[in-house]
């Protein structure tokens, strides 16, 4: 995979991340889960199974979005707020212990909109306005953006590099920022890119696109890593080859590829004999992480003990 950033001025621990992906590409499997509480049952899970921890680590953002409105929001949004709310302490954490983190944000609808307000279904706010500067839309989209800046620059002061995955799953319509197809949403990422990069200078973000289409593609300039989000059917473990050759086509250049979400965890035995270079995978959060509705825990030991996995205790540390 090329290793070099496409932010020009990204600071020197992203280019350590990005070089340490082009080595290893193919050699391993970096091991990832996603959490969205305090209490990261995930994680405890992991260690009590397995006797290690992921070497990457997911963390959720929705409760960090401005324009909740909890006020007229249902039972089910409230808890799933609360219980996300302060999770960013145990990003630092994490850092402390020099695992790669993974932000992934539902974006609450920055205008209007009720209960989960990520969904389409429940906002009528119009990416493609967002888009216009000067309207009502583009305004709340950069207030909003302008205060999750303010959370990752930190971040960024300290030199922690951030795989960063925003308008994730755009290929579909379920979010808003894909409610008005692909080209809209491919235009969002652009947007937030230079926003960030030009008037923020968030130069530790890594930027990682989430979507398999080739239509819509946000380009090779504006990604460093490209990924998709797959949910095979319960204890379907493989090497997922159809879906990474399906990702690659979306582009000539040798982009690293990752699935940045799976509810099912790859097969490690697989990956090397068919030599399928995932760099890394998150598997989502709780029942998928919990239980053995969809992975059985001999599997997750498995794969955590294989020596194509790379767990926390393997990864070299890459940043201060």
């Amino acid at each position: 995979m090329q290793s070099t950033p496409i932010n020009e001025n990204a600071i020197k621990e992203v280019k350590e991340v990005l070089a340490y992906f082009s080595r290893m590409e193919g050699q391993g499997i970096i091991t990832g889960q996603h959490t969205q509480t305090m209490e990261q049952e995930e994680l405890t899970k992991i260690y009590e199974i397995t006797g290690k921890l992921p070497a990457l680590c997911g963390f959720e953002l929705l409760s960090y979005s401005p324009n909740i409105r909890l006020e007229t929001a249902d039972e089910a949004c409230i808890t799933e707020v609360e219980r996300n709310r302060g999770t960013l302490e145990k990003a630092w954490e994490w850092a402390g212990r020099g695992g790669l983190i993974t932000f992934t944000w539902h974006w609450f609808s920055p205008l209007g909109g009720k209960d989960k307000s990520f969904y389409t279904k429940n906002t009528d706010f119009n990416p493609e306005e967002a888009l216009k500067e000067g309207t009502p839309e583009n305004i709340a989209m950069c207030r909003d953006l302008d205060d999750m800046a303010s959370l990752l620059k930190p971040f960024c002061d300290k030199h922690i590099p951030i795989l960063w995955r925003p308008f994730h799953e755009s290929e579909g319509d379920w979010f808003w920022w894909g409610s008005r197809g692909p080209q809209v949403a491919k235009e969002l990422f652009r947007f937030m890119y230079r926003y960030y990069t030009q008037e923020h200078h968030l130069d530790n973000l890594i930027w990682v696109w989430n979507s398999p289409l080739a239509d819509g593609y946000v380009g090779d300039a504006y990604c460093d890593i490209i990924s998709r989000d797959i949910y095979p059917p319960a204890h379907a473990h493989g090497a997922f080859r159809e879906k990474y050759d399906e990702l690659i086509k979306i582009t000539k250049r040798k982009k690293g590829a990752a699935l940045a979400e799976t509810g099912i965890i790859p097969d490690a035995d697989e990956l090397m004999e068919e030599a399928v270079p995932w760099l890394w995978y998150m598997t989502w959060s709780g029942s998928f992480a919990l239980t053995e509705k969809f992975n059985d825990f001999a599997a997750l030991k498995k794969l955590y003990q294989h020596e194509y996995a790379i767990t926390l205790d393997k990864l070299p540390r890459l940043y201060p």
